[in-house]
C-alpha cells in the first residue's frame, strides 16, 4: 500500500497556498487540507469581514471553524518524505511566469520541455513521451519551448504554415499556395531558411570581417597614440637632460676658471723666478753667485699636472652614450610607427608618386633586402644562406610552435613589411609561386583563405620551366613572357601598383596589378615539390 502511494501525483500531497507538502495538515469542514501556519494566515486576513471561506472551494463558514490537526494525512505525508518523494525539486518543474506551460496538464501545469510544430502543442517530460515512444509522432518536428507557436498557424484556413511566399514575403500556409498566393514565387519554409541562413552566414562573415579590420584601425590608431606620448615624453626628458646639462656645464666652467685663474698666476711668478735666475746666472762675482743662489734657486710648491683635470668634454661622455641608446631606441619604435602611420597619407603619396622605373637601373635604386621569417616557414621548409633563401625538404624540421607559422602548403613570409617603393628579386627552381600578402592571411587548414593567390589578401605569380600564371581571389590569369629562372617584383604601395617581371639580360612585364592596399605588405614564397627552392638575391 506504501509503494503504491509513493506513485501518487506529488501535488495530492501539496498545500493550495504555499504550493508545498503539507506541514501539520489540518482538514476543513468542507474537506480539503492545509498546512496548519498557511488557513490560519488566510483567515486572519478574513477575521474582519466575520467569514471565513475555504481557499479552493469558496465555501464560507461563520463561525470561524476550530481546525485540528488531520493525523492520518499527516503520518502519510512523513512516510512519503521518507520514501522519497521529497528528493524531487522543490518546484517539481511547474510552470512559472517565464516558462511555457505544458498545455496536457491539468491543474497546476508543470513546465514544458519540447514544443511540436505539427502538434502546435507544447508538452512536459512526461506527456512528450509518446512523441519519442510511437511511429505516429516520429516525424513531428521538436524544438525548444515557444508561446509563439499560434503564430505557426494561418489564420485564414487554420493550417500549419509550411510555405513561404517570396513575392510577399510572408509565411504561408499550403491552401494559401493556391488561394490567393497563386501565381506568386513559394517555396517550402525550410528551403527558404537554408537560403535565408546562408545570407545569414555571410552576413556573420562581413560582420566579423569589419570587426577585424576596425580592431587593426584600432591597434594602429593606439600605436600613434603611443609613439605621440612617447615624443612627448622625450621632449620632457631632453628638457630635463638640457637643464641638468646646464647646471652641470656652469659648475664646471665656474672650477676651469677659478683652475684657470690659478695656472696664469703661477706661470706669473714662474716668469718672475726666470728673470732672477737668468740675471743670477750672468754674474761674474762669484762669492755674489754663491750668496744669493740659495734663496733665488727655491721653487714654490707647483700645481701638478695630473690634478689638472681638464674634464668640460669627459664630463658628458656618459650623457652622451645615454643619449645615442635612446636614440637608436627611439629610431627603432619610430621605424615600425612610420610604416603605419604612412598608410594614412596613401592619398597624399599618389598625387606626389614620380613614374614606374623602366630600366633594371632604376629598379634597382628602390632594392631591399629581404629575409624570411622562421616564425612563418611550414615545417618542412629548410630556410638556408641568412633565412634568404627556402628549399623543401622531406621530413618536418623541429621548429617551435608559433601562430603564424604555416601548416598545410608549404609558404613562408618575409620578415621586413613592406610599404612605399620596393624592389625585390627571386631566384627559383621547380615550381614556384612568387607572392606578396597582408600579414593577418590565415595559416591553417587546407583551404584556399591560407593559400596565397586564392583569397583576398595575397596575389602571387606561378612560376615553372614552362609558363607564367597570375592568382588573385582563386582567379587564374595567364601569363605570357620570356622564361627565367629570376622574377623581379616591384611594389609602390601607395600608387597601390604591384608588378612582376621577368629578369634576364632585360626586362620584361608579366603582369601588373593595379589597387589600393590597405595594410603593409610581406613578400612571400610556396613552393610545390620535394627540392623545388627559392632564394631572395642580394641586389646591393
Amino acid at each position: 500500500m506504501t509503494q503504491k502511494a509513493v506513485q501518487l501525483d506529488r501535488e495530492t500531497f501539496s498545500c493550495s497556498i504555499c504550493l508545498d507538502l503539507l506541514k501539520d495538515p489540518v482538514t476543513t469542514p468542507c474537506g480539503h487540507s492545509y498546512c496548519t501556519n498557511c488557513i490560519n494566515n488566510h483567515w486572519d486576513t478574513e477575521d474582519e469581514k466575520r467569514i471565513h471561506s475555504c481557499p479552493q472551494c469558496r465555501k464560507s463558514f461563520t463561525p470561524r471553524p476550530e481546525l485540528l490537526k488531520n493525523t492520518m494525512l499527516a503520518v502519510l505525508v512523513e512516510q512519503l518524505k521518507k520514501t522519497g518523494l521529497q528528493a524531487a525539486p522543490a518546484d517539481l518543474c511547474y510552470a512559472g511566469p517565464e516558462d511555457v506551460a505544458c498545455d496536457v496538464c491539468t491543474g497546476r501545469k508543470l513546465r514544458a520541455v519540447k514544443s511540436c510544430l505539427q502538434c502546435v502543442a507544447s508538452y512536459c517530460e512526461k506527456h512528450l513521451q509518446p512523441h519519442y515512444e510511437s511511429a505516429a509522432f516520429k516525424k513531428h518536428k521538436l524544438v525548444e519551448p515557444s508561446e509563439k507557436l499560434l503564430e505557426n498557424i494561418c489564420s485564414r484556413h487554420d493550417e500549419v504554415m509550411k510555405m513561404f511566399c517570396r513575392t510577399d514575403q510572408q509565411c504561408i500556409c499550403y491552401l494559401c499556395s493556391v488561394d490567393e498566393h497563386k501565381g506568386h514565387d513559394t517555396v517550402s519554409a525550410a528551403a527558404e531558411r537554408t537560403e535565408r541562413q546562408r545570407e545569414l552566414e555571410g552576413s556573420r562573415h562581413n560582420i566579423q570581417q569589419r570587426i577585424q579590420d576596425r580592431e587593426e584601425y584600432v591597434k594602429l590608431l593606439q600605436q600613434e597614440v603611443e609613439a605621440t606620448q612617447l615624443i612627448r615624453l622625450m621632449e620632457k626628458r631632453r628638457s630635463d637632460v638640457k637643464q641638468q646639462v646646464r647646471s652641470q656645464q656652469e659648475t664646471e666652467v665656474s672650477r676651469v676658471k677659478e683652475l684657470q685663474e690659478k695656472l696664469e698666476q703661477e706661470i706669473t711668478e714662474l716668469k718672475r723666478k726666470d728673470a732672477e735666475l737668468k740675471k743670477l746666472s750672468h754674474t761674474e762675482d762669484h762669492n755674489q753667485f754663491l750668496h744669493n743662489y740659495p734663496s733665488l734657486s727655491a721653487l714654490s710648491e707647483s700645481t701638478h699636472s695630473s690634478s689638472i683635470k681638464i674634464r668640460l668634454l669627459k664630463y658628458f661622455e656618459d650623457v652622451t652614450a645615454a643619449v645615442s641608446e635612446l636614440r637608436d631606441k627611439l629610431q627603432d619604435v619610430l621605424r615600425e610607427t612610420w610604416t603605419n602611420i604612412s598608410l594614412t597619407v596613401t592619398q597624399v603619396d599618389v598625387l606626389l608618386s614620380q613614374p614606374e622605373p623602366k630600366t633594371r637601373a632604376d629598379f634597382l635604386r628602390y632594392s631591399c633586402e629581404i629575409t624570411l621569417d622562421p616564425n612563418t616557414a611550414h615545417r618542412q621548409l629548410l630556410l638556408s644562406k641568412g633565412n634568404r633563401k627556402a628549399t623543401i625538404v622531406s621530413k618536418q624540421l623541429s621548429y617551435s610552435n608559433h601562430p603564424d607559422r604555416f601548416t598545410k602548403w608549404f609558404q613562408v613570409l618575409s620578415r621586413e613589411s613592406l610599404t612605399g617603393r620596393c624592389y625585390w628579386e627571386v631566384e627559383w627552381r621547380g615550381e614556384v609561386y612568387v607572392a606578396a600578402a597582408y600579414k593577418n592571411i590565415r595559416r591553417t587548414g587546407w583551404t584556399n583563405e591560407s593559400k596565397f593567390g586564392h583569397n583576398d589578401k595575397s596575389w602571387s605569380l606561378s612560376c615553372d620551366t614552362n609558363s607564367y600564371q597570375f592568382y588573385y581571389k582563386n582567379i587564374q590569369t595567364l601569363v605570357s613572357g620570356p622564361p627565367s629562372s629570376r622574377v623581379g617584383v616591384y611594389l609602390d604601395h601607395s600608387a597601390g601598383i604591384l608588378s612582376f617581371y621577368s629578369v634576364s639580360d632585360t626586362m620584361t612585364l608579366l603582369h601588373r596589378v593595379q589597387t589600393t592596399f590597405t595594410e603593409p605588405l610581406y613578400a612571400g614564397l610556396w613552393l610545390r615539390c620535394i627540392e623545388d627552392s627559392a632564394e631572395f638575391c642580394k641586389l646591393k
